[in-house]
């Protein structure tokens, strides 16, 4: 039986996770349950999974959700692979802090991140955002403010041009906009977090003040440094978050690839 153990990462933002994920047990995946909604994001080093026992351990978590902007694995239709090559101009896909398919009418609720080549250290980190932690740092005035407004989020957001390049590769580009709404706030497990993407948000339904200064400072407070952490990926590493989590690709020069599964 594996034993979990776990480490703070910098700023409480989320945390390590030291097990063995191929030989997991349904009690150990409960107890990782419970960590990520306390944490919003888990680290688990070195893991070296395998697509099938990837696939396998993800779908503990709920039903895999499809991507619209992006082809999946030729022989896992549930894992995106995101890559880029030292040769790539532009962005980096997801540079920008953001939620996943925020745009959607239901979302993900769970992302997993496997990295499969990265790199060299330093480079092409992943930023982490606790959305837990944004909300309660936030002014009483703002919580009563945004308790129940819903922000309005589009696939045509800022954070799309990350992706024009990637889906240019694969015959991928969906001009068609999506367009979705959700609460500004909302409860994971008794915690209330912000659920707003500051790369996908457009708007603020029903609101009638100045909609771009609210955005402005709520996008601002979700990405302050003292809700963050950068994360530095070694080959095999997998990360896992809910939605209290932003993240956001950061710039770097070099190959990397990695496997991406969302769930439900």
């Amino acid at each position: 039986m594996n034993k979990l153990s776990i480490e703070l990462s910098e700023n409480n933002v989320g945390c390590y996770v030291k097990t063995d994920l191929k030989t997991i047990n349904d009690v150990e995946i409960q107890e990782i349950k419970k960590l990520l909604n306390k944490y919003a994001v888990l680290f688990f080093k070195e893991q070296n999974l395998s697509p099938e026992e990837y696939m396998r351990f993800a779908s503990q978590f709920g039903k895999p959700a499809k991507y619209p902007m992006l082809k999946p694995h030729r022989d896992f239709k549930d894992i995106y692979v995101i890559e880029r090559k030292k040769s790539d101009k532009g962005l980096s896909f997801g540079e920008g802090a953001h939620l996943d398919s925020v745009y959607m009418n239901n979302p993900p609720r769970f992302t997993f991140l496997q990295a499969v080549d990265v790199p060299e250290e330093g480079q092409g980190n992943t930023l982490f955002y606790n959305q837990f932690l944004a909300y309660e740092a936030l002014p009483n005035e703002i919580k009563t403010k945004i308790e129940n407004l819903k922000g309005i989020f589009s696939s045509k957001g800022k954070i799309a041009k990350t992706r024009t390049l990637r889906e240019a590769e694969h015959g991928t580009s969906n001009t068609k906009e999506i367009k979705s709404e959700h609460k500004l706030v909302q409860t994971i497990d008794g915690r209330k977090a912000i659920y707003s993407s500051p790369g996908h948000i457009v708007g603020i339904a029903n609101y009638k003040s100045d909609q771009n200064e609210l955005i402005e400072f709520l996008s601002s407070h979700q990405t302050k440094k003292e809700f963050s952490f950068s994360f530095s990926w070694k080959k095999g590493d997998l990360a896992l978050w809910s939605s209290a989590s932003l993240h956001a690709a950061t710039a770097f020069n070099g190959n990397r690839k990695m496997f991406r599964i969302t769930v439900q």
